[in-house]
C-alpha cells in the first residue's frame, strides 16, 4: 500500500460475531442560565417527544436530558490503527461519522485510552474537543433559533464512564449492549434575551404540547419527533438527587411532572450514580 495516499478506511455497519459490543462517545452540557424574573438560577435540559411502534400501538414519550450528543471522529484510520476494524452502529452514524461504533470486547480499554489521549488535547484533529456544533444544533431544534458564540462560554468539567454495557435507545441501534464515555461540560447563557427565551418556552410548552407536535411531524413525512427546552431550579435539583438512594440515580427520575434521563446525574458534580466513574 502506498503509505503516502493510504486507501480510505470504510467501516461497515451494524453489529458481527466479533464486532458486538456498542460503545457511545458523546457530550453532555450542564447549560445554567439566570432566570431574569428572580435571578434564580437554573439548569436548562433539552426535552425531547419521540413516537415509538409498540405492540400495543403508537406511543409518544416525553423525556428530558442535558444538552449534547455524539462526538464526531475526524480521522477514522486513527482508531483503526490501534483496534483494527470496527463497524458504525447505523447508516446515520456513518453518514456524520458519530462516535457510536461496534467493538470487539477485548478493545474496549483501547477505545477508552484513545478517547482520553485526544480529549487532552485542544483543537484536536482526531476527535471532536468541545460542544459548540451539538449545542447550536439542538437550540436550533428546541428555540428555533441559533445560538451565538457571544451569547455563551463553556468550559470542560470532566469525564465519566459507564464501564458496564446496558441497552442503548438510541432510535437507530435500540437495544444494543452499550457502554459509554462522556464528556462533560458547563455552559453559561450570557445573554439575558436567549435566557428569557429559554425559560419562556420551558413555561409555554407543555409535554403534551410536544407529543402533539410529534405525532403531527411523523404525519407530516417526520421520524416522530419534536423538541422544546425544560428549564428546571438548580439548587432545587440539586437537593432533590441528593436526597434519592444512590441506586435509583441510574434510572430516569420524575421531578415536578417531567421525567428525567439518567445522564442527569452526570452533570450534577456533587452527586454520584453507581454506574458511572468519574475520571
Amino acid at each position: 500500500m502506498n503509505r503516502k495516499h493510504p486507501e480510505k478506511f470504510n467501516p461497515g455497519i451494524g453489529a458481527t460475531t466479533d464486532l458486538h459490543l456498542r460503545v457511545s462517545v458523546a457530550t453532555l452540557v450542564r447549560v445554567l442560565c439566570e432566570n431574569p424574573a428572580d435571578r434564580e438560577l437554573t439548569l436548562a435540559f433539552e426535552r425531547k417527544a419521540t413516537l415509538r411502534e409498540t405492540p400495543t400501538g403508537r406511543v409518544v414519550s416525553v423525556k428530558s436530558q442535558p444538552f449534547g450528543g455524539a462526538l464526531r471522529i475526524h480521522d477514522l484510520r486513527s482508531l483503526q490503527d490501534i483496534i483494527g476494524n470496527f463497524h458504525f452502529d447505523s447508516e446515520e452514524s456513518r453518514s456524520e461519522q458519530d462516535f457510536r461504533i461496534f467493538i470487539r470486547h477485548a478493545d474496549w480499554e483501547a477505545v477508552l485510552e484513545f478517547c482520553l489521549e485526544h480529549f487532552r488535547q485542544l483543537n484536536n484533529p482526531v476527535l471532536e474537543s468541545e460542544p459548540t456544533r451539538e449545542l447550536k444544533e439542538e437550540f436550533v431544534d428546541a428555540l428555533r433559533s441559533e445560538l451565538q458564540p457571544d451569547q455563551y462560554m463553556f468550559r470542560s468539567v470532566g469525564v465519566i464512564v459507564e464501564d458496564r454495557p446496558s441497552a442503548t435507545e438510541y432510535i437507530y441501534a435500540t437495544g444494543y449492549p452499550t457502554v459509554r464515555i462522556y464528556r462533560v461540560f458547563e455552559a453559561r447563557i450570557l445573554d439575558p434575551s436567549l435566557a428569557s427565551a429559554m425559560i419562556k418556552n420551558s413555561e409555554s410548552c407543555s409535554n403534551q404540547d410536544l407529543r402533539t407536535l410529534a405525532l403531527e411531524n411523523s404525519q407530516n413525512g417526520g421520524v416522530g419527533r419534536a423538541n422544546a427546552v425544560l428549564a428546571l431550579p438548580f439548587e432545587e435539583l440539586r437537593r432533590f438527587y441528593g436526597a434519592v438512594p444512590p441506586e435509583a440515580r441510574n434510572k430516569p427520575l420524575s421531578f415536578q411532572d417531567h421525567l428525567l434521563d439518567e445522564t442527569v446525574t452526570a452533570v450534577l458534580d456533587d452527586v454520584a450514580a453507581p454506574k458511572y466513574r468519574r475520571l
